[in-house]
């Protein structure tokens, strides 16, 4: 590596460490719901503290070291609710939340919009304390620098993989797709949806109108809610943004997925220049063999991670065809 390049990173470096050093944990909200209040299953005994840091090039919130799953209700106001609901869930290589650009953004809009949104928590890998975090990104970011393709930038998904002794939870690096804490995005997403169609007159939704949207990893989660799911927690629709995964190495990808028979409607959506979501066509196949509704967009460009910031990009305005489709497929009026 040239030593501009070594100066380059280092300096990254120091000012990662410096903001995570001053990142708090995330305000408790007084309307978050956890899934679990006992603890969750299979991570009873993690020890790692959730916390909040900002990106260096967004100054947009993300989240990492999720050890207690919630959702946080964004409600519409009585008068303008449609009855529908999604769970969103965020992505970030199971080893962060792309808290704001994919989670608190989409919530909004979706509120704004009539639909009552749920921004989901799901467990992570344990990126351990603020310095071997930084440590972790610095080898991303060196990766990167040496010119590796199909990374995230920001969360580094194309990066070595990190898996954690005896199945622990990676601590800094990408998690291979046997680590347990993938299966737990599932887990909690299903969770989400039951504890939701639980509440549903609670929050004056219809309990057939319940679905979710996910991105990157939240969309590896969201599309296996559409295959792995039971009646109490199947979700009525599914939205999966730049989905991750489905074409990496693991026993169940974009080509041998069954697709059951009760399987949801499926939005797939992504950027041709993105690099890692080039199974969101085969998935599309696999719902269309089954005869299942499907719904499939590959915008010109927009690259990786663009969730709800404006990039001047054809991806700027996809939030709008997910309503469009929605509507089309009467989850709206």
């Amino acid at each position: 590596m040239s030593e501009k390049n070594t100066i380059r990173i280092r300096s990254a470096v120091t000012a990662l460490a410096l903001m995570l050093g001053a990142a708090a944990v995330l305000h408790a909200q007084n309307n978050v719901i956890f899934l679990w209040p006992d603890g969750a299953p299979g991570s009873e005994n993690w020890t790692q503290k959730e916390a909040a840091y900002k990106v260096a090039f967004s100054g947009q919130t993300e989240v990492r070291n999720v050890v207690k799953p919630s959702i946080t209700p964004y409600l519409p106001p009585s008068g303008e609710a449609t009855g529908t609901a999604v769970v969103v869930a965020p992505g970030g290589a199971f080893r962060v939340l792309a808290w704001e650009n994919e989670g608190i953004m989409v919530a909004e809009w979706l509120q704004r919009h009539g639909v009552a949104a749920f921004l989901l928590k799901y467990r992570l890998v344990d990126t351990g304390t603020d310095e071997e975090f930084a440590q972790a990104q610095a080898a991303m970011t060196a990766a990167t620098a040496r010119g590796s393709r199909g990374t995230e930038a920001s969360r580094g998904a194309g990066a070595p993989a990190a898996a954690g002794r005896g199945g622990a939870p990676a601590r800094g690096g990408i998690p291979t797709m046997d680590n347990p804490v993938v299966a737990m995005s599932v887990t909690d997403s299903l969770k989400a949806i039951e504890v939701v169609r639980t509440r549903a007159a609670e929050w004056h939704i219809d309990p057939a109108k319940i679905g979710i949207i996910g991105f990157s990893a939240g969309g590896w989660a969201s599309v296996m809610t559409g295959i792995q799911h039971t009646a109490a927690n199947r979700p009525n629709f599914v939205g999966a943004i730049y989905a991750c995964c489905f074409n990496a190495p693991n026993p169940l990808n974009a080509t041998n997925i069954k697709v059951p028979d009760d399987a949801p409607p499926l939005f797939l959506l992504h950027a041709y220049d993105d690099g890692i979501s080039a199974s969101s066509p085969a998935l599309f196949l696999a719902w269309e063999a089954a005869n299942k509704p499907a719904e499939l967009h590959t915008f010109a460009a927009g690259g990786r991670g663009f969730g709800m910031s404006k990039h001047n990009r054809p991806t700027d305005g996809w939030i709008e065809r997910f309503a469009d489709w929605m509507h089309y497929q009467k989850f709206l009026p």
